[in-house]
């Protein structure tokens, strides 16, 4: 077959609509000002819902925005999502077409032919937005793309601590909050004031259920905070009742700051950094450690990664970006094992 031919097929291919048994879900987009920007959202981790997080923010920035969002899920062989499946994430040439990445796995195998899509999307130096444990997202990986793994220390130096530390600024390193048992509050950096990143929420708006991760002062290059994270803990004042109605193992967005250490200094949540992959273009990329799915049900940290989407693809931020539910939202409680079995990407269409 000859290269036109080839080529043209590859182009009808890429323009058919999505049908219900594909093994990622599309929204299409519409009028709005992400209208013409294709953003990819990359599901795959075992604790914290990517697959129920990446489908509603999709459709917030589909539905809201005008963005067209192709959200990819770690795919088993009875083609369901499978979140302990580490070595499939089905759809990643999507990247090709991609203006932006939304990326939230964990410790990923994944093979040789899917991670150079990811590569050439890197090399290519476009945007990525990195949730959770996104800065763990790969391990296991064998031969060329070995040097994505979290904590990499082979030959090729620039790639030091992996995927993580290069392109959002930072591998795995600790539960810096208590695991399960502290929450985090968003208190702005002292020099955080007027970024746009930070339009229409206030200082300690941003909440989440997940604990604070440790990571190393200061974050590397021109890696700027955003955000802190307060360490905080269940408020005294909880009655019983609500401790036992509280999915989120017993927090609430009413916590109080934990005093010592864990606070002094606080933590980075949330950061912009610039990378650049060797032999590749000068890229962007924000972070945030915080973003399972029951951290998405704070409006505040929906609109921080709303923003961040906007500046990324170079459009102005908005002075309060619309991040209203998508449809019905009832995120499961992070924890290993958690998930819902059986469902496909098709479960996920916008109703």
């Amino acid at each position: 077959m000859t290269r036109p031919i080839c080529a043209l097929l590859a182009l009808l291919c890429c323009a058919l609509p999505a049908r219900a048994d594909d093994p990622w879900v599309v929204y299409p987009g519409g009028d709005g000002a992400g209208k013409g920007k294709h953003i990819i959202l990359v599901s795959g981790d075992e604790e914290y819902r990517s697959e129920e997080c990446l489908p509603q923010l999709g459709k917030i920035l589909a539905t809201r925005h005008g963005f067209k969002c192709t959200v990819l899920f770690p795919i088993d062989d009875k083609g369901e999502i499978n979140p302990k499946h580490t070595s499939n994430i089905s759809g990643l040439e999507a990247l090709g077409s991609a203006d932006l990445m939304i990326i939230l796995t964990r410790f990923r195998n994944l093979p040789d032919a899917q991670m150079k899509h990811i590569d050439d999307f890197l090399k290519a130096g476009k945007p990525v937005i990195g949730l959770r444990t996104a800065t763990h997202a790969f391990n296991g990986i064998k031969g060329d793309f070995a040097k994505y793994n979290n904590g990499y220390k082979g030959p090729e130096k620039e790639w030091t601590d992996g995927f993580g530390r290069l392109i959002l600024g930072e591998m795995w390193i600790s539960h810096h909050g208590a695991h399960k048992g502290e929450s985090t509050i968003g208190i702005f950096a002292p020099d955080a004031a007027g970024n746009p990143l930070l339009n229409g929420i206030k200082d300690g708006e941003i909440w989440g259920a997940t604990d604070v991760y440790g990571v190393r002062l200061p974050l590397p290059g021109d890696s700027k905070p955003l955000v802190l994270g307060q360490v905080s803990k269940r408020a005294a004042n909880a009655t019983k009742e609500e401790i036992a109605k509280d999915k989120n193992y017993m927090l609430r967005p009413n916590d109080i700051k934990v005093e010592g250490k864990k606070n002094d200094p606080m933590m980075p949540v949330a950061w912009t950094k610039s990378y650049t992959v060797p032999g590749g273009k000068e890229g962007k990329a924000f972070a945030t450690t915080m973003g399972s799915a029951t951290d998405i049900e704070n409006e505040a940290l929906r609109r921080l990664i709303v923003n961040a989407a906007y500046q990324l693809v170079g459009l102005s931020v908005p002075e309060k970006a619309d991040v209203g539910i998508v449809g019905v939202y009832e995120p499961s409680a992070f924890g290993f094992g958690g998930y819902k079995t059986g469902l496909k990407p098709a479960d996920y269409q916008l109703k």
